[in-house]
């Protein structure tokens, strides 16, 4: 046996089945946001919490940066100028004078030699002490490829563009420059800051060609303690955060639960636990809210109560009525058929009475049938004798009760039956019955015109519908045709001598079943009644397999809707289309 190869999902399937997981998770987390008051205060609070958080870390961040960097400037800058006068007075100074020349310590500056510059620099080494202090380069116009620097300086610290902004400047004007420092023997920069100035050879003809001065202060350190500050402001900011989310989880929280429990209790109280109550503790406004709420349950249970003897009150009138007429009606109905046989030998008067007695009689006796019908509803004692029937033979048995009715009107019925058999499980007496009531109906409204009789089925419903094309049903009347005893012009008179409980009775069965009955119509184009029903008892039906509003009305209504945007500027400016 050769193993079934397993399918392979290309890019493109897999790139829908991601989206498609990626929405679907999407979609439960904002339902889960939405049904949570304290998820939604939680996330507000951190969201806001965040902000605030950030705009504060960042100004203060900045104004220690700024303080930081001010201060170290303003020190470098006082360093700047006391190296600067100190080298001048080495570059003033007579060649054979050797009372300033400093002994051979410390770090020997870059350049060499026994030169003033030399010894100067030497000097300003000593000063600095180390590099991590700050270092010294000083240049001569007249040697550019030569200089003077201290502290293993590297001369590309001090690029082009500063020169030529330090050779405009004033001689004595301290120019600070943010510029990575670079040193010999340490292939990454650092980050300082360098000072460059000239020097003042006024008074100092001895002077050949003009010199700069750089001072170059390394702010590693500060990076290093600004980046560890600014490492704490955030470890900081997020405790905070977190906190802040926390009283507020905690805060909602003690406004959510009791909500939650009246929410709870609410909810117990609506499926019938008249008892539920809620417990009350302290005098806030959640107290009174729940003694609010315990006065209302109990005025609701009291009403309630109060209702449900009226209705068995009523209940057991209705049924009490309708069995004691019926010993008083069976003896006035023998009375009515003697006197409907013997109708021949009367007068045509009293023949005449005998007819309407004997159909007056039949309709109170349906009437009365009815009525002990809806008592078993209100009383819930209707049950289903449940088979597995074919549907088509329920609506031709329906059918055939209804065609003496359909003749004496002069209406066809046009039975739209499928081909193969329509199985569901139902009690056949109550289905005709509701079949029955729509057929009776559709004659009575149809004014003559073809009924329309559909049977659709799906793998879990099957589905009968009744088309007339009558005078059709206004809007909102769609639900209350189902109403006991509603008319939609009370002012006509019943033509088949209905009851008016045919409908409603109709719509119980169908809930009985866990099935729909529902109607549609509008002026002028008749009207469509749908039985939905679940082919397997018990079964939740989820839909229908046939459509409520007519096909030929719904093509209709779309072709209307196509044809809008093609309209003649005469019917665009307020015309009416023709149908």
């Amino acid at each position: 046996m050769v193993p079934a190869k397993k399918h392979r999902r290309t890019p493109r399937q897999l790139v829908r089945g991601v989206r498609r997981r990626t929405r679907r998770a999407a979609g439960r987390l904002r339902r889960v946001f939405w049904r949570s008051l304290q998820l939604r205060v939680v996330t507000s609070t951190m969201v806001i919490s965040i902000v605030v958080v950030a705009v504060l870390g960042v100004f203060l961040m900045q104004q220690i940066q700024q303080s930081v960097l001010e201060s170290r400037v303003r020190a470098a800058i006082s360093e700047a100028q006391a190296d600067r006068n100190a080298v001048l007075g080495f570059l003033t100074q007579p060649e054979n004078d050797t009372s300033e020349r400093p002994a051979d310590q410390g770090e020997a500056p870059q350049g060499g030699g026994d030169s003033p510059l030399s010894r100067a620099t030497q000097a300003l080494a000593e000063r600095a002490g180390s590099a991590s202090r700050y270092s010294v380069i000083i240049r001569n116009e007249n040697l550019p490829g030569e200089f003077f620097g201290t502290t293993n300086i590297d001369p590309r610290s001090v690029p082009d563009r500063l020169r030529a902004e330090v050779k405009k400047n004033e001689p004595g004007r301290n120019a600070p420059w943010f510029l990575p420092l670079y040193y010999e023997g340490r292939a990454d920069a650092v980050p300082g800051v360098v000072i460059g100035t000239r020097l003042d050879t006024i008074g100092a003809p001895r002077l050949d060609g003009g010199y700069e001065i750089y001072h170059l202060v390394p702010l590693d350190r500060e990076e290093k303690m600004l980046g560890s500050l600014q490492q704490m402001l955030i470890v900081v900011g997020s405790g905070l955060v977190l906190l802040l989310a926390a009283i507020a989880s905690l805060v909602t929280r003690q406004v959510v639960i009791p909500v939650r429990l009246a929410r709870q209790a609410a909810e117990r109280l609506a499926a019938g636990k008249l008892d539920e109550r809620l417990k009350v503790r302290g005098e806030d406004d959640l107290a009174r809210l729940g003694t609010s709420f315990n006065e209302m349950a109990a005025n609701l249970a009291l009403k309630i109560h109060q209702l449900e003897e009226l209705s068995q009150v009523q209940r057991q009138f209705v049924s009490d009525v309708s069995h004691e007429l019926r010993t008083p009606l069976t003896t006035v109905r023998m009375a009515a058929d003697l006197l409907y046989d013997a109708r021949e030998d009367f007068d045509p008067m009293a023949a005449r009475s005998a007819e309407l007695m004997q159909n007056q009689l039949e309709r109170f006796e349906s009437m009365l049938a009815d009525l002990l019908e809806i008592s078993r509803y209100d009383a819930g004692a209707a049950t289903l004798d449940v088979d597995s029937v074919d549907v088509r033979d329920v609506v031709l048995r329906a059918v055939a009760d209804s065609e003496a009715l359909a003749e004496r009107h002069s209406t066809r019925f046009d039975l739209r039956l499928p081909g193969e058999p329509c199985m569901a499980e139902m009690d056949s007496r109550r289905v005709e019955r509701i079949l029955r009531n729509l057929l009776f109906n559709a004659i009575e409204h149809g004014e003559g015109r073809d009924v329309v009789v559909s049977v659709g089925a799906d793998r879990d419903a099957v589905a009968v519908a009744v088309r007339d094309y009558g005078v059709g049903l206004k809007p909102g009347e769609e639900t209350m045709v189902f109403d006991r005893f509603w008319r939609a012009d009370p002012s006509r008179a019943r033509t088949i001598g209905g009851t008016g409980l045919g409908l409603a009775i109709s719509r119980e069965d169908a809930m009985l079943h866990g099935g729909w009955l529902q109607a549609w119509g509008a002026p002028g184009e008749g009207s469509q009644f749908r039985l939905s029903l679940p082919r397997t008892a018990g079964v939740p039906l989820r839909g229908s397999p046939l459509p409520l509003v007519p096909p030929e009305v719904e093509m209709r209504r779309t072709w209307r809707g196509h044809m809008t945007p093609v309209l003649s500027p005469a019917a665009a400016d307020g015309g009416q289309d023709a149908d």
